[in-house]
């Protein structure tokens, strides 16, 4: 399907045209056809510092412009980094030959007939076309091709959709396969040959590898952009500002706002929570031989959300045992157990050994509405208490109303402090906090009926991966918005174009950084917390303005970010 679209208003230019995802330019009202649909890991690496750099900004809240037009307002309030993509049997299977026959269709069908190719491809300076990082790709024994469906159409006429984070590619082996959907069929790839191809439909982005000076460019106006990012909002926070998500058409992420919530990922079900617990006497005893009421077991240090300031205040008031290497008072008991590697597992005796400690500090890495991870859901499985910090909506999906303890209902560490000595020393207030382990003690029935509901599985091999089940979601909806526009080409404009889909602050967004004790204000100058996130979310912001304007003006060169940015650190010292 070709581009398609109304001819230009008067006063209108190309580069005011709007491209899927964003909003169009203020300055120019122009009539569209085109249609915006609904829309390996690897440390966050910071661009080299470039002539101009954005102004510091104190960190306080309406600091920087306002959203753009449509844009939501910021939320209230203040990843799956070790589970790979399971394949399960259900509509899965091996086949060398179909795997590289769908990239033979590709290959064979060549650039649009009359096309030029262009010297560096969709931006992708600096690019190796089909580059994955050593290690990152998946590697499955078998590839999820979808539930299947009745489309009879060859590959030759699917809509592509193109991997752009290659590394997350979820098929194997090749690089190109057919996936049938519930309601049609697409080529999907990794191969960034297929990036200006009249029939790519969409390029899929993982978030903490999505970098604004390194997207392709020109933004094509026919293909719609999807977001993938179930993990820390720390990793990328470009997709916390309104001007950097709304680049997006389709969103999967850990906020229940988002087109594919990912919400849940690391509870793989009710049972999960059902566990048995070590027996209070036998947790007593160990409290008798030394051990602290609380573990603290971290080693990613220095966060967003700043959590060791506030543990290191905890600590003047109630013994804590902290392994980690974030503020480390007790080794482990073995070298085995010392090992990061089985730390940052569900390893068996690694779990039998924390699952003795009262409570767990929960604390994650940065703040923001359904961000939950391991570090909550792991302490309810081993029947320990977690003492949590993190979504502030934590509790809708608690398994009952007394489940954890939230560290922001109290006024300070010492207050939190003499509440754990209390549970500590009362075993019947504490066991209450165990109750949903009983049998019928899951009374949330969001929560059961959101595990029930969601179309992805974790360690069930009958259903898709996310990874699978968001492609298939794209998949579908490209699908249906490819038959809108050509019904709407063949009515002459009597049926409706369909109607653009622009993700919102809400599929992602998540507040400035706050310390992790205090005020801002509170902080040492040179402070290393204040001077790195606060500089880093701040400086995200301008990064997403910056590549929205250049996706605006139809700018084909990825170098000229940092001409953009540079304009955008004028505007703010001129504002200051």
């Amino acid at each position: 399907m070709g581009r398609l679209v109304r001819p230009l208003q008067p006063g209108c230019t190309n580069a005011d045209r709007p491209v899927l995802g964003v909003a169009a330019p203020t300055s120019c009202h122009c009539s569209w056809s085109v249609r915006g649909d609904r829309a390996g890991r690897r440390p966050r690496s910071r661009p080299a510092p470039r002539p101009g750099p954005s102004a510091p900004r104190d960190g306080t809240a309406g600091a920087g412009p306002a959203p753009l037009p449509g844009a939501a307002g910021p939320a209230r309030g203040t990843g799956m980094g070790g589970a790979g993509p399971r394949c399960g049997p259900a509509g899965l299977w091996v086949t060398l030959a179909l795997a590289w026959g769908a990239g033979a269709a590709l290959a064979a069908e060549g650039p649009p007939a009359g096309a030029a190719a262009p010297a560096e491809p969709c931006g992708a300076e600096g690019w190796a076309q089909d580059a994955v990082p050593p290690g990152a790709a998946f590697v499955a024994a078998a590839s999820y091709r979808g539930p299947g469906n009745n489309d009879t159409r060859s590959n030759k006429a699917l809509p592509i959709l193109l991997w752009w984070s290659g590394s997350l590619f979820p098929h194997f082996p090749g690089d190109t396969e057919r996936i049938d959907c519930p309601r049609g069929s697409c080529l999907v790839t990794r191969s960034r040959r297929v990036a200006r191809h009249r029939r790519t439909k969409a390029l899929i982005f993982y978030g903490t590898d999505f970098r604004a000076y390194e997207a392709p460019l020109p933004r094509l106006p026919h293909q719609t952009w999807a977001l993938f990012h179930e993990e820390s909002p720390m990793n990328n926070y470009v997709l916390s500002h309104p001007p950097g998500i709304q680049l997006f058409n389709y969103t999967a992420t850990f906020r229940r706002e988002s087109d594919y919530p990912l919400t849940l990922q690391w509870l793989p079900g009710a049972g999960y929570l059902r566990g048995p617990a070590v027996p209070l006497a036998e947790k007593d005893a160990w409290r008798r031989r030394g051990y602290a009421p609380v573990l603290y077991m971290q080693s990613h240090c220095d966060v967003p959300s700043d959590r060791d300031r506030y543990v290191r205040e905890l600590m003047k008031y109630i013994q804590v045992d902290s392994y980690g290497k974030c503020l480390h008072n007790r080794e482990l008991p073995s070298e085995r157990l010392r090992d990061t590697s089985t730390a940052t597992t569900e390893d068996s005796e690694f779990m039998t050994f924390i699952a003795r400690y009262k409570f767990h500090l929960a604390l994650e890495n940065a703040i923001c509405e359904d961000y939950m991870t391991e570090k909550l859901w792991r302490p309810m499985h081993l029947g320990a208490v977690p003492v949590y910090r993190g979504s502030p909506a934590v509790r809708d999906w608690m398994p009952n109303n007394l489940s954890i303890i939230l560290i922001d209902d109290f006024d300070s560490p010492q207050e939190l402090a003499k509440y754990l000595d209390f549970l500590d020393k009362n075993g019947e207030e504490y066991l209450k906090y165990l109750e949903y382990k009983n049998v019928g003690g899951i009374k949330n029935q969001f929560l059961l009926e959101s595990l029930q509901r969601r179309e992805w599985g974790v360690n069930d091999m009958t259903l898709p991966n996310y990874l699978n089940g968001f492609e298939c979601f794209i998949c579908d909806r490209e699908n249906i918005r490819v038959k809108e526009e050509q019904e709407h080409k063949k009515s002459r404009g009597k049926i409706p174009a369909p109607r653009p889909r622009i993700a919102q602050f809400k599929h992602m967004g998540c507040p400035v950084p706050t310390p992790g004790f205090g005020s801002v204000e509170d902080l040492a100058e040179g402070d290393s917390w204040k001077e790195m996130w606060l500089q880093d979310y701040w400086q995200s912001l301008d990064q997403g303005e910056a590549l929205t304007a250049m996706i605006h003006r139809n700018e084909s060169h990825q170098g000229r970010f940092w001409d953009y940015m540079h304009e955008i650190f004028l505007k703010r010292t001129r504002q200051h």
